[in-house]
């Protein structure tokens, strides 16, 4: 199945994580924590937990680290009580955003997601009025010189849902995301490494954005992963990747 081009914007969007690589590690402790807290400090049988432990020690967090935010979250330590918080909204061109928090004072996070919408031209929606535009899913990017009939035959026997080539030859992988994991190691184990992997709420459509609404909106997006409450943000927008 072919795709639109998405390579510039997944590099740009991993350029920019890894210049936060601080606040990374704050929003993983936070998923970790709530992670134990709801499944138990078990990966094994915690796949929530597994995938948040997996991404910490990819960002090289220390094992520590991890240790302690899961005996947190298993009530072994005290810390904070973070909640899990989702808002939607509109940003440039009506184009969908969904904003997903952990806090411990819900009154300060709306403030300053509303406040980051508004400064930034879009518009924070009621509960449910864009999350039926996305799936969650997930997703594994690959490089476009990836051996693609390698790749394709390898996922979809490890029971991916699809394999998109697109524009640009990168490869994406879409998965349940109870099997992601699993997928995710069958790939790995056949020599194949994704430049992206995670469990995200994919768009249905996408809309593309560019020039003076494209840069709106990527202002829009950067004021919302900036705000420290905030885990991850979700669009449907695809920023013309000559502003990023």
């Amino acid at each position: 199945m072919a795709g639109h081009s998405k390579w510039a914007n997944i590099k740009h969007k991993k350029a920019a994580q890894d210049a936060k690589r601080g606040k990374i590690f704050t929003r993983l402790i936070k998923e970790i924590t709530i992670a134990a807290r709801l499944g138990g400090g078990d990966i094994g049988s915690n796949p929530r937990l597994r995938l948040a432990v997996d991404k910490a020690y990819e960002h090289n967090m220390p094992k520590d680290n991890v240790e302690r935010a899961i005996k947190r979250g298993c009530g072994e330590l005290e810390g904070v009580n973070y909640e899990e918080i989702r808002y939607e909204g509109y940003g440039i061109a009506g184009a969908a955003v969904i904003v997903d928090c952990m806090t411990d004072n819900r009154v300060r996070t709306v403030a300053d997601v509303r406040h980051a919408f508004t400064k930034h031209g879009g518009n924070l929606g009621t509960d449910g009025s864009v999350g039926y535009l996305f799936k969650h899913c997930g997703q594994l990017l690959f490089a476009p010189d990836t051996d693609e009939s390698k790749l394709f035959y390898i996922a979809l026997d490890a029971g991916a849902e699809d394999v998109i080539t697109h524009d640009d030859s990168s490869i994406e992988v879409v998965t349940d995301p109870n099997i992601f994991t699993a997928v995710k190691e069958r790939i790995e184990h056949a020599g194949l490494k994704a430049e992206l992997t995670e469990v995200t709420w994919k768009p249905d459509i996408e809309i593309t954005l560019t020039g003076d609404n494209a840069a709106k909106m990527q202002k829009l997006l950067d004021a919302l992963e900036d705000i420290d409450d905030v885990q991850n943000v979700y669009t449907n927008a695809v920023i013309d990747d000559e502003i990023t």
